[in-house]
């Protein structure tokens, strides 16, 4: 993996760990994602939040239905879930945003975990 793409990967995991740290587990999925919005941004990391993701079934192209949660630096994709425990379909559903955004790596961040670490997934095509 390009040593870019891993410190990038590091610098966002951080990032989810400060606002876990502050906020605790228990919250909407939404404070979440404002919450780590900020603390990415304070980082000078580059995203794009609610990146539709075009999905295409023969010719047929459905542009307005999914939703990353965040596309980092055009690199990363980052989705965050408040859930008791990670299942299949989490992965599943990164695996498909990465096959559609032509993205190689994807975080799944559950900040329902007590610690978040262990409610982290790292995925690649």
């Amino acid at each position: 993996m390009d040593p870019e793409i891993n410190q990038l990967i590091e610098r966002i995991i951080g990032a989810g760990i400060e606002v876990h740290r502050v906020l605790g587990p228990g919250l909407l999925e939404s404070a979440y994602q404002r919450a780590l919005t900020y603390e990415l941004r304070l980082r000078g990391i580059v995203l794009e939040e609610q990146k539709l993701c075009p999905i295409t079934c023969k010719d047929l192209v459905i542009d307005d239905t999914y939703r990353l949660d965040f596309f980092v630096a055009g690199l990363v994709v980052v989705e965050l879930k408040t859930v008791d425990a990670l299942l299949e379909v989490h992965d599943a559903q990164v695996l498909t945003y990465l096959k559609f955004s032509r993205c190689h790596v994807g975080l799944l961040l559950n900040f329902r975990s007590t610690i978040l670490t262990r409610g982290l997934r790292r995925l690649a095509l």
